[in-house]
């Protein structure tokens, strides 16, 4: 028996959030005497599939099939299956990212398995099987129990620490038998963004709200954001008002971003904003208003007019 876990790779290298599902899933399999295969798509280096091993993984299995660089959900799916049938594994986790929870309801279907979405801990229990995940956008915590003989988890952003450890993976090549009609979608152009930091990727993001007062007065945002190598976003009503684009909005309604650090200026807290960015490791708010629901979640806040608060950070990070 083994936990399986698929590792997504950007342009043939992994980020914080697959180390993050190996060490989860190596903390599960020290708990119940079980060993940890990683499932990685695409064409990485061994040097870069080696780095997996550092935080867990007994074994790596790699499939470099370029039919996959289409990113079809069902033709990924398949092969996930396939390399949880192969490893007889128990538990498949991924990442409760745009992919992961794309991916994941497909493979328990065909794995007859339950699935919880967003946990963000280490099982409560292991007999009966029962996880912890985030419900009512972050303002409580449910604990859900598996009746299934297989169990299909995705992990949330930022909610397990890494931890390395001494291991030398195996790493073996893996051809899942998918048929050629199993990829509908083609790929006929791809057009990267260029010069600014996208939010799916910040480390450290930047958002902006209504009370900013105007769309005009995002300069000294976007000054501190370059400065930190940071992602842009905003609160729904900054991207309503057009004082931003809606790409940049998150929250419920928009992206659901977990950065390590997430700096809210001028913003509320709504319900539907704060649904989209609880998973922030650490969130900072500015806001005049002593009494915004903002400062609830915040691990720290100051209260201050964010046009006067701004120039005075962009000073303190110069100076750093």
């Amino acid at each position: 028996m083994s936990i399986l876990i698929y590792t997504e790779n950007w342009d043939g290298k992994f980020k914080k959030l697959s180390f993050e599902l190996v060490s989860y899933a190596t903390a599960i399999a020290k708990e119940i005497g079980s060993s940890v295969t990683a499932l990685s798509i695409g064409n990485v280096s061994d040097e870069e599939l080696a780095n997996l091993g550092n935080y867990g993984a007994n074994k790596i299995l790699t499939v470099n099939d370029d039919r996959f660089r289409s990113l079809d959900n069902r033709a990924l799916a398949k092969a996930v299956v396939a390399a949880a049938q192969n490893e007889t594994a128990k538990i498949v986790i991924f990442a409760n990212n745009n992919l992961g929870k794309a991916i994941a309801p497909r493979v328990s279907v065909v794995l007859q398995a339950g699935l919880v979405g967003g946990v963000t801990a280490l099982p409560v229990t292991l007999d009966p099987f029962v996880v912890k995940k985030k419900v009512f956008t972050g303002k409580a915590f449910a604990n859900v129990k598996f009746d299934t003989d297989v169990k299909v988890i995705t992990l949330a952003q930022n909610s397990y620490d890494l931890v390395e450890t001494e291991n030398n993976a195996t790493i073996e090549a893996f051809n899942p038998d998918v048929a050629d009609s199993v990829f509908a979608t083609s790929v006929s152009e791809t057009n990267k963004v260029t010069g600014q930091v996208l939010l799916s990727d910040a480390e450290i993001v930047i958002s902006g709200g209504r009370g900013m007062k105007s769309g005009d007065n995002w300069g000294g945002l976007e000054e501190l954001a370059d400065l930190l190598s940071a992602g842009m976003a905003c609160s729904r009503p900054v991207s309503d008002e057009g004082w931003r684009p809606h790409s940049e909005h998150v929250g419920q309604t928009g992206k659901i971003i977990a950065p390590n650090l997430y700096f809210a200026f001028g913003i509320s807290g709504a319900i539907q904003h704060l649904g989209g960015v609880s998973s922030s490791k650490i969130i900072v708010a500015i806001n005049k208003d002593a009494e915004a629901p903002i400062f609830e979640t915040a691990d720290y806040g100051i209260i201050g007019d964010v046009n006067k608060v701004i120039p005075q950070l962009i000073e303190g990070v110069k100076e750093m």
